[in-house]
């Protein structure tokens, strides 16, 4: 069986990240020198997994969603993964592609907060076709019964929203 593609989705406006006193797109603002989207993809390239980078600036997470896995239409699964998760350790990805084996959904947490990347066979994928709007694959999560995955790692709800999250993000990396 082939693993499940990593919708990686870098389309977001990046308002709040505006908002909050940031320039230009959050995926694109500098931590520890490297864009916070390569931070991202490094920790994706490194799982070894499959993986699709949705950028086409689709107008909700729901359509960027939707586009990616019309793109890997003939995937296993999906790890979906904002592109604004620049902590997320590789381990933490192939820990869910694994749970996604033995389940249709795979929601990983940390301290009982719910995470990223959310894992989704292939039974789900014309649903996820089908998604528009900005509450991405939530309605998906809801009517389902979801495995809960705890996870040690803290980067998979560590999201990069404002530039007090960037600072954040920095001090964590600076400590490892």
């Amino acid at each position: 069986m082939q693993p499940p593609v990593v919708l990686v989705l870098a389309s977001g406006r990046g308002e709040r990240f505006v908002g909050s006193g940031g320039s230009g797109s959050k995926l694109q603002a500098l931590l520890a020198g490297q864009p916070v989207l390569e931070h991202t993809l490094a920790a994706v390239r490194a799982s070894g997994l499959p993986f699709h980078v949705e950028a086409a600036g689709h107008p909700g997470m729901g359509d960027s969603i939707a586009a990616g896995v019309r793109a890997t239409a003939g995937a296993s699964g999906w790890l979906v993964l904002p592109g604004d998760l620049p902590l997320v350790a590789p381990a933490s990805l192939l820990a869910v592609a694994e749970a996604l084996k033995g389940a249709t959904l795979v929601l990983p947490m940390h301290a009982g907060v719910r995470g990223h990347p959310v894992g989704f066979s292939a039974v789900h994928g014309p649903a996820l076709q089908a998604l528009r709007g900005p509450e991405g694959a939530a309605a998906i999560v809801r009517s389902a019964s979801p495995l809960r995955l705890d996870l040690a790692d803290p980067g998979i709800v560590m999201d990069i929203d404002t530039v007090e999250d960037l600072a954040r993000a920095e001090r964590v990396l600076a400590g490892r």
